[in-house]
């Protein structure tokens, strides 16, 4: 560094002191080139000006137009009851209505599924927010379906919307047919719904008792408490003790026959025909 350079860059004043030049606004030959901080000061001054012109055009100059006093925010009544949703709409000072109702298979019945205008939007005293409503889930009677086979039982159950459950007993009706329903048949239910169907097994089988030997009045007597029916008496020709007594009989005994079942009894004796009975 010349020490030439460095005292010419003092200032001198008056008093005989000297001070440091100010820094220039620009840099370089031209007038045009602004230094490092100029820059900064300048690009300040710009963004407050920007700024302050835009609030004084929008809010003096401008300003937006302020809401029309007969407009009201829609509020959101979706899920609400009926009667609930009515009130509310009307609170903040708009009409409403229900104007459609379908029945859902799962809303509760004067449930508000939708609405239009939806929430949020604007609307005047005069509009009309619409409403549509729940009625509820289907509802039907349980088909009467006993004394079907279970085919077509649960065809017609599941043709009606029901879901079917089968169960199994064991009952005096035939086998694979339709001893009960439940809900009872004709019991207005909601849709979809469970039904249970009792399916026949059959009925229980019992032993033919041992009827052989005894007499028929005895025999007769026995077979009606039991529940058997005596279809018919044949007499066979025999001769001594087995006069009036069971020498055959069908069902044969022990054999597992239904309750109620028809049984024929064969009864010795000596004015029957010797060819009568063969065994």
């Amino acid at each position: 560094m010349r020490l030439g350079s460095s005292i010419r860059r003092r200032r001198f004043r008056s008093d005989g002191r000297f001070e440091w030049p100010k820094k220039k606004w620009w840099a370089g030959d031209g007038p045009l080139r602004l230094s490092r901080d100029g820059g900064y000061i300048l690009g300040g001054i710009l963004l407050f000006g920007f700024v302050f012109g835009y609030l004084v055009s929008t809010r003096l100059l401008f300003p937006l137009p302020p809401r029309p006093g007969d407009l009201f925010e829609v509020p959101d009544v979706r899920g609400l009851d009926r009667a609930a949703a009515l009130e509310r709409i009307e609170a903040a000072g708009i009409h409403a209505a229900v104007t459609d109702s379908f029945r859902h298979p799962t809303a509760l019945g004067g449930e508000v599924l939708g609405q239009t205008p939806l929430a949020g939007q604007l609307s005047t005293a005069t509009d009309t927010v619409v409403l549509t409503v729940s009625m509820g889930a289907v509802r039907m009677p349980v088909p009467d379906v006993v004394r079907l086979s279970s085919t077509s039982a649960s065809t017609v159950l599941e043709a009606s919307g029901f879901k079917v459950v089968v169960n199994s007993l064991e009952d005096k009706l035939p086998a694979g047919l339709v001893v009960e329903v439940l809900p009872e048949a004709g019991t207005e239910v909601e849709l979809p719904m469970e039904v249970i169907i009792s399916v026949s097994l059959g009925p229980p089988l019992v032993r033919m008792p041992l009827l052989l030997g005894i007499e028929q009045e005895n025999a007769e007597v026995l077979l009606d408490s039991l529940g058997f029916v005596l279809s018919e008496v044949e007499d066979c020709f025999r001769f001594g003790q087995d006069q009036g007594r069971v020498v055959r009989q069908f069902p044969q005994p022990d054999s597992l026959v239904t309750p109620g079942s028809r049984v024929t009894l064969f009864v010795g004796s000596r004015l029957a025909s010797r060819r009568s009975c063969i065994n």
